[in-house]
C-alpha cells in the first residue's frame, strides 16, 4: 500500500474577509473531490484572510500511481486562476 500526501500553500489575493476566502477554498475543495479520487482539506491558517494550506491524501496499491494523482491535483489548482501557489510539498509512504 502506498500513500501519497501533499501540502499546498495558498494565496488568495481576491479575499478581503474570511467569508469570500471560505468561498474560494470550499469551491477548489468540492471541484476536486468531484474530479478526483483524493482526501482534501483546509489544514492549517483557518483565520488568515488571504492564505490557506490545503492538505491531500490519496491511497494506490503503485508509488507511480499516487504521484500521478497529487500531481494532477496541483496542476489542477495551478491552473485556478482565483489562487496563486506559493509552495507545495509532496511525500510517499
Amino acid at each position: 500500500m502506498m500513500i501519497g500526501s501533499c501540502t499546498i500553500h495558498l494565496s488568495i489575493g481576491g479575499a478581503f474577509s474570511l467569508k469570500e476566502k471560505r468561498h474560494v477554498i470550499k469551491s477548489i475543495i468540492n471541484r476536486i473531490r468531484a474530479r478526483f479520487n483524493v482526501s482534501i482539506a483546509e489544514v492549517d491558517a483557518q483565520d488568515k484572510w488571504q492564505y490557506a494550506v490545503l492538505g491531500i491524501c490519496c491511497v494506490s496499491n503503485d508509488s507511480s500511481h499516487a504521484n500521478s494523482m497529487i500531481t494532477k491535483v496541483i496542476n489542477f489548482i495551478e491552473n485556478d486562476g482565483r489562487v496563486v501557489m506559493m509552495d507545495y510539498s509532496t511525500e510517499i509512504i
